[in-house]
């Protein structure tokens, strides 16, 4: 099911693959390069309902409206709050979440939000080649409980470079920041993403 939303940052776009008995919501936004056909969030879109969770695949309006680069931060923060009521209109937890950009959106507005919690693929710990440009501080701040899924070699951040702090950390061996993995590898890219949703739902059960 798709529903549209209007932002104050323009019009958004909600795809839905509900549970048939939801406890949870799943909120997944998109990075800065690509959209809700991400090959992680389409697999949690197939796999978690069948766990009970609700996932929500939200493209941001710069996405809906063609465009090829992504605004500011400021801008898709208030592109994310605008979907939010549509997201906690069922009156079920929402986990904020996203891949890439959309990751440190959830990070940012996770807890005025009031979500339940975030979980962040590809968070960007810096830009490749730049760990001194650091965004640690947003993945810190996010004041709920947190997980992280990062590819092993990562070039916006592995998993080594990455703080000691209060949320969780799944490595995908081999992984890129899209979670493919070369042919060479010792896991195949089914397996990659076996790790993501195994992991999630897991981490999802912890939280009760």
């Amino acid at each position: 099911m798709i529903e549209i939303v209007e932002t104050d940052a323009g019009t958004a776009r909600i795809t839905w693959h509900k549970a048939k008995q939801a406890r949870l919501v799943l909120a997944v936004g998109h990075g800065a390069g690509g959209g809700i056909e991400a090959r992680d969030l389409q697999a949690l879109a197939r796999v978690l309902p069948e766990h009970g969770v609700t996932v929500a695949l939200v493209e941001q309006p710069w996405r809906v409206a063609g465009k090829k680069v992504a605004p500011a931060p400021k801008t898709l923060d208030t592109g994310w709050r605008g979907v939010w009521p549509a997201l906690s209109g069922m009156e079920l937890p929402v986990i904020s979440g996203g891949r890439s950009a959309g990751a440190r959106v959830a990070c940012r507005t996770a807890a005025e939000l009031g979500a339940r919690a975030v979980l962040a693929l590809g968070f960007p710990l810096h830009p490749p080649g730049r760990p001194e440009k650091s965004r640690a501080e947003e993945l810190l701040a996010a004041g709920v409980p947190t997980l992280v899924v990062q590819g092993g070699n990562d070039p916006f951040g592995k998993p080594e470079e990455f703080p000691d702090g209060d949320f969780g950390l799944i490595e995908v061996p081999y992984g890129d920041h899209g979670f493919a993995v070369p042919k060479r590898a010792e896991i195949t890219g089914e397996r990659a993403l076996e790790i993501i949703t195994d992991g999630v739902v897991e981490w999802i059960a912890s939280l009760g």
